[in-house]
């Protein structure tokens, strides 16, 4: 697959041409040996630096290709990695056996990473979660090189060494990173329905919990005989017959004490001025 070339960096104005030009003809270790030698806020030191980052803004771009499908600006992410670089340039030693490019990679990644799990959520979402959504996407691109498909999520699991359910959370969490406001046109026109407008619907058993708790404000008020009737008769589906045999009563005695229970709890439920009396 062909990448394209990164953006430039912005590299602020050159304090002094000559010097870039000096420093320009000196390979990678000897700018590293200036930078870690001269002071923080020496020109000859800031200018090797310049030249480090621009040499390796195309490492840069790879760490931020893997989050080129986000809604992330890709420029956006290029700044955050010239962070990560220009940190890792600071503190590289030499005398750790690795390259800068190594050195400088996992200090980008890290910054990028960073820069998505602390700065961009706009919804509360504790930290491994986050963690694994930022793993998720890394691995995404990655796997999809190797598998030359978009990888299932069986595959991306595996991978990562997680369960399909904290896959999905983390699948979830993502959608908290960016969320649409309800207010926002469906069609992005200002006259459109709003997307509030679509979503959710009368909820049936809002009504019934309503209906239920200004029954229990009076449920206490009847024979504990009658509450037994309501309950077998509404909630156990049964008929006034199965009722009087359950209670050793007959159904004409069933019907009269039902009746007496919704007359007095009818008013009250209905907030009516003038209660019946029992």
């Amino acid at each position: 697959m062909t990448i394209p070339n990164p953006p430039p960096v912005p590299v602020p104005p050159a304090p002094a041409g000559w010097m870039h030009q000096e420093l320009a003809e000196l390979d990678d270790r000897e700018l590293l040996g200036i930078t870690g030698s001269l002071p923080r806020f020496s020109l000859r030191r800031i200018a090797a630096c310049e030249l480090l980052v621009d040499r390796y803004r195309g490492l840069v771009w790879s760490c931020v290709q893997r989050y080129r499908r986000g809604a992330e600006p890709a420029e956006d992410l290029m700044q955050v990695g010239y962070v990560g670089l220009v940190a890792a340039i600071n503190s590289f030693d030499p005398a750790v056996g690795c390259s800068l490019a190594t050195y400088a990679r996992s200090h980008i990644n890290g910054e990028i990473r960073r820069y998505f799990r602390d700065k961009r959520w706009q919804l509360h979402v504790v930290r491994p979660v986050k963690e694994l959504v930022m793993q998720a996407r890394a691995a995404t691109w990655q796997l999809a090189q190797e598998l030359g498909r978009t990888p299932t999520e069986s595959d991306l699991a595996a991978f990562l060494g997680v369960s399909g359910h904290d896959l999905r959370d983390a699948q979830l969490a993502e959608m908290a990173f960016q969320p649409t406001s309800l207010d926002a046109p469906v069609s992005g026109q200002p006259d459109a329905a709003m997307l509030a407008d679509l979503l959710g619907e009368e909820d049936p058993q809002m009504d019934h919990m309503l209906c239920l708790q200004a029954l229990a404000a009076h449920w206490g008020e009847l024979p504990s005989r009658e509450q037994k009737i309501l309950l077998m008769r509404f909630y156990g589906g049964m008929t006034q017959d199965q009722i009087g045999q359950r209670l050793g009563i007959s159904q004409m005695q069933v019907s009269r004490l039902l009746g007496h229970a919704l007359r007095y709890l009818r008013p009250r439920l209905l907030g009516l001025d003038e209660p019946a009396t029992r």
